[in-house]
């Protein structure tokens, strides 16, 4: 599939990341800016994945409050006001995580710790004639930058986990994360009658992961299709498209709109959703929303339907692929 690249000129965005990468650089010392810093050709900066996995990059655990706060401050560089909170609440998932699985008596092969995540860059910072970018990752986190021609900022694979999904034990106990991923998409499945029920549900049983997992490139017919724009109705198809802006919008305010445009101008009369597994809150369940430009996935079948992944993944986009084809066609 060939899509256009994206019109993804937020120069603000580039300002914003080149200061907080460049303070982020400038706090660490010089090994630990060696363990850092990677350069932007080559294999590493596709490598991202949502388990607990140990990555390469500048650790948490390694830094003084002033580094992290450094580097917490470039990772919300990516994200709107929204994503930043609900990247936070994530995190502070993984301390929650451990007392579940002490009081439950699991013992895990993963160390549960919010200080278990890495921070990296990929280039120079600020540089406009060389493409660079910056990742986090850790246990439910995957954000990528990429920031090309000194203008242009791709932000894709984006991923957002939870687990818990909700809280069972404690003073937050109730606490609920990722509510509307969950509770639009579950509110659109059980507004449909029998026939369009009968296009939405691709499966009784909902897979155990969502399907694209991490890797670099996304087939665009890898996830099921389910039901098309037009078989819905009015009230169906606005709370579609508010799901879909509800993915885009974890991104910062610039670069979301960039990506809303190009969608808006693409349309949603070819969009399908379709949903796998029981509609019943409890239940293991999974959503895939196709369109031509982009995919996403969502599934909840992990600990009692209590582990949440979604992600949203552009078949050209991700990790700037469109951009970087045209600045190198550009350039050479």
């Amino acid at each position: 599939m060939t899509t256009s690249p994206i019109p993804s000129s937020a120069p603000d965005a580039v300002k914003r990341m080149t200061a907080a990468a460049n303070d982020f650089l400038n706090s660490l010392d010089d090994a630990q800016r060696k363990n850092a810093s990677f350069e932007f050709v080559g294999e590493e900066r596709y490598k991202w994945a949502y388990t607990p996995i140990d990555r390469n990059g500048m650790r948490l655990r390694e830094m003084n409050d002033t580094q992290r706060k450094a580097a917490f401050k470039m990772m919300e560089t990516g994200y709107s006001a929204r994503g930043s909170a609900t990247a936070h609440r994530i995190i502070e998932l993984e301390t929650i995580l451990g007392e579940w699985e002490e009081i439950s008596d699991e013992i895990s092969q993963w160390e549960r710790n919010t200080d278990r995540y890495w921070f990296s860059i990929f280039g120079t910072p600020g540089s406009v004639v060389e493409p660079w970018g910056f990742r986090v990752g850790g246990h439910h986190i995957g954000l990528i930058a990429n920031i090309i021609n000194g203008e242009q900022v791709a932000i894709l694979p984006l991923f957002f986990g939870a687990n818990p999904a909700e809280i069972r034990h404690g003073e937050r106990r109730g606490e609920r994360t990722l509510i509307e991923e969950q509770d639009w998409a579950r509110s659109l499945l059980k507004s449909m009658d029998d026939a369009q029920m009968k296009l939405a549900v691709v499966d009784a049983v909902a897979p155990a992961d969502i399907l694209t997992t991490n890797i670099r490139a996304v087939d665009p017919d890898i996830a099921p299709r389910g039901i098309g724009f037009e078989a819905l109705g009015d009230s169906q198809r606005t709370q579609l498209v508010a799901l879909v802006r509800h993915y885009v919008t974890r991104a910062a305010d610039d670069l979301s709109a960039n990506y809303w445009r190009a969608i808006e101008v693409a349309g949603f009369d070819d969009v399908t959703f379709a949903w796998a597994g029981p509609a019943g809150v409890g239940e293991p369940h999974y959503y895939a929303i196709r369109h031509p430009r982009f995919l996403i996935e969502y599934d909840n079948t992990q600990n009692g339907a209590n582990h949440i992944h979604s992600v949203l993944r552009d078949y050209t986009h991700d990790f700037g692929e469109d951009l970087l084809s045209a600045h190198y066609r550009e350039s050479h």
